[in-house]
């Protein structure tokens, strides 16, 4: 047998997931295939590369020897058809977000990166979608509300975004300056982002002080609930983070409520921990803390103790 560079590039993914069935998600792969071209691998190599054991594989002596090698020699690859694709070779790095934070979360990130060596693609989806996203390998970087840990995920909470009112500001309410009653604008056009099941207790809420059967829409993506909220003067229920920016430049207004019940969406950034380091995924990690803390101070009312 002779040994190829996607033999090559499966060692290098065994050592990183530090797993056989992880490494074979990544490649959309059976485990048994793994198993076995590994196996192969190593009567070719004259060397057990990993011990297996009950928790995953461990690259042996041999294997970490042998592993820089493996490396080099991929990347010497890449580099070369990149040459002769006549396109830079950088480092290329996906990232996969919630549909309403793309704006809020790529924006600031993308300007922050933007001259930073190396490609980004970005994509949207919800939650589950991303965490099995960053299982497979197809994205490195994630951010996701806040979900019960995974193996080999690792997870980073970014914000804790409380729900808050929002109006344009030629609505009425925009221009009231001391915080009001729930029950003061139950009688206005509402459509809360829909954000989960507190959103229901709201709509619920909001039914109980309603004088007469009104209906309330729960809108999905947040670009929609802007249109109804800047077009047609709803007043809508958001995660503040998704509107974090059209606050910050007046574009929005926060209306306070003093009975609100306080709801929030607690935001992750999630990531593979590999065991070999990936420069591109630090680079992107760290800028997206940066991000966060510059958001930390949110405009409107702090949150409560």
């Amino acid at each position: 047998m002779s040994v190829s560079l996607n033999d090559l590039q499966l060692l290098l993914d065994v050592a990183d997931c530090g797993s056989f069935s992880q490494a074979a998600v990544r490649r959309g792969w059976s485990q048994p295939q793994v198993s076995q071209r590994i196996s192969l691998l190593e009567h070719t190599l004259g060397q057990e590369l990993f011990a297996r054991h009950r928790r995953g594989a461990s690259p042996t002596p041999a294997c970490l020897q042998f592993l820089d090698s493996a490396r080099q020699a991929v990347l010497a690859f890449e580099r070369g058809r990149a040459l002769l694709d006549g396109s830079p070779l950088l480092p290329r790095i996906t990232l996969s977000c919630l549909p309403s934070l793309t704006s809020s979360i790529y924006g600031p990130l993308m300007a922050k990166l933007a001259d930073a060596p190396l490609e980004i693609r970005c994509s949207a989806d919800h939650s589950p979608g991303v965490m099995t996203a960053l299982l497979a390998g197809e994205v490195q970087v994630g951010f996701v509300l806040k979900c019960p840990p995974v193996a080999g995920i690792r997870m980073e909470r970014l914000w804790c975004s409380p729900i808050v009112a929002v109006v344009s500001p030629q609505h009425p309410l925009a221009s009231v300056q001391h915080p009001l009653k729930l029950g003061e604008l139950a009688n206005q056009r509402i459509a809360p982002q829909f954000w989960g099941e507190d959103c229901e207790t709201l709509i619920k809420l909001i039914h109980q002080h309603r004088e007469r059967a009104l209906p309330i829409h729960a809108v999905q993506p947040a670009s929609a609930v802007m249109e109804l909220v800047l077009r047609h003067q709803f007043v809508s229920f958001m995660p503040r983070i998704v509107v974090h920016a059209e606050l910050q430049e007046g574009r929005l207004r926060e209306v306070a409520l003093s009975d609100l019940p306080y709801w929030q969406w607690e935001v992750m950034m999630a990531w593979r921990s590999g065991k070999r380091r990936d420069h591109a995924k630090e680079t992107v990690i760290k800028a997206a803390r940066q991000v966060a803390q510059e958001m930390a101070s949110p405009p409107g009312q702090a949150r409560p103790d």
